[in-house]
């Protein structure tokens, strides 16, 4: 009986020396701080960090963070180096060279055995908390959960702040959160006060969600269209987010401006040959009010193009309201500011030009 209560006391005092608590992630030795993530765990870091890995879409926002250098081990998603991801190209040749770490995208897989031979100092995760909690425990390196859910969310905002606090580029980020907070102060301003009557109403479709779709996959309060109020034609459905909507209802609330994701043209093109009439029977066909949306969520929201979009669609639906904007240039500025050079050229280049389209070609 003693020699059961002496190894449960040896048990508690080992669990309270190594900090395996529910909620707290501690690290190794040395000076240390706590952080809060955006799950509310109560995290302790080293003071300086100096090596972190990313797991799930993490290595996105630690790129618009400007700590991408920082980075020992990331997912295989990341390494991919397409434009559809251009953190991923940005960061090619560094990227590289690293370990992989987690399988990356939606189903991500971390690979825990790469992450306890990498030992940095902390992991940083875009993820649930479920797995955040799971890679803690059983890596004993601190996980820091982040969560950014929109273009000019707070919880992105959120997101940038924790990991400037972390890794010491708290300048950085709030150059960044201040930048996007202007972007999304000048959209509403210049919209805010049109009527809505006075709008024309719009539809984007051919929208990526969960694999490739065409015209009837679409988007309920698509943040682009949210961000400079303009008039979706789908928001009525009280939907949220992307899903399949029956072209029926297309028919019905015929559009004047469409705008169509240029990755996704070749099913469109496919449903076109066998229902033209379908297509020459929409006000924005015969008008030639078609243009190009490019599409902006791939292993998670590349919040960058999801910014230019809004530019681009604003200056299509209100060219008097943005006749200043060249939506080429100010994509190229919002790219050099969280990527850190300009990207249009290599997303054009890939066929995800800002343009007017013409179905069937």
């Amino acid at each position: 009986m003693a020699k059961g209560k002496l190894l449960a006391a040896v048990l508690i005092i080992t669990l309270i020396m190594t900090g395996c608590g529910p909620n707290v992630s501690t690290p190794s030795s040395g000076e240390t701080r706590i952080v809060t993530d955006v799950f509310g765990r109560q995290v302790e870091i080293p003071q300086k960090v100096e090596t972190i890995a990313a797991i799930g879409g993490a290595a996105r926002i630690l790129t618009y963070a400007g700590c991408a250098d920082k980075l020992v081990g990331v997912t295989d998603m990341d390494k991919q180096n397409i434009a559809a991801m251009p953190y991923s190209v940005v960061n090619a040749e560094h990227f590289a060279a690293l370990p992989s770490v987690g399988s990356g995208g939606s189903n991500d897989v971390p690979y825990i055995e790469e992450l306890v031979t990498l030992a940095p100092d902390v992991i940083f995760g875009l993820t649930d908390e479920a797995t955040i909690k799971n890679v803690a425990e059983k890596t004993g390196i601190p996980t820091i959960g982040i969560y950014p859910e929109g273009m000019f969310d707070e919880s992105f905002y959120a997101a940038l702040e924790l990991i400037g606090e972390v890794m010491g580029t708290e300048e950085r980020c709030a150059e960044v959160i201040d930048y996007l907070k202007e972007c999304q102060a000048d959209l509403d301003r210049r919209t805010k006060d049109i009527p809505d009557g006075v709008k024309p109403t719009v539809y984007t479709g051919a929208v990526s969600f969960r694999g490739p779709h065409g015209f009837e996959g679409t988007y309920a309060n698509y943040p682009p269209f949210t961000a400079i109020h303009a008039k979706n034609v789908v928001d009525e459905t009280g939907e949220k987010g992307a899903f399949i909507v029956d072209l029926e209802k297309v028919t019905i609330w015929d559009p004047d401006i469409i705008f169509l994701n240029p990755v996704n043209m070749y099913l469109v093109n496919e449903h076109y040959a066998k229902n033209k009439a379908f297509y020459e029977n929409l006000k924005a066909v015969k008008n030639g009010q078609v243009y190009s949306q490019i599409s902006y969520n791939y292993n998670w929201t590349n919040m960058e193009i999801a910014i230019a979009d809004a530019y681009y669609a604003g200056k299509v639906i209100y060219p008097e309201r943005f006749a200043d904007i060249d939506p080429i240039k100010k994509a190229d500025e919002i790219f050099t500011v969280m990527l850190g050079q300009p990207f249009y050229d290599r997303l054009a280049q890939e066929g995800m030009k800002f343009e007017k389209i013409t179905i069937g070609e």
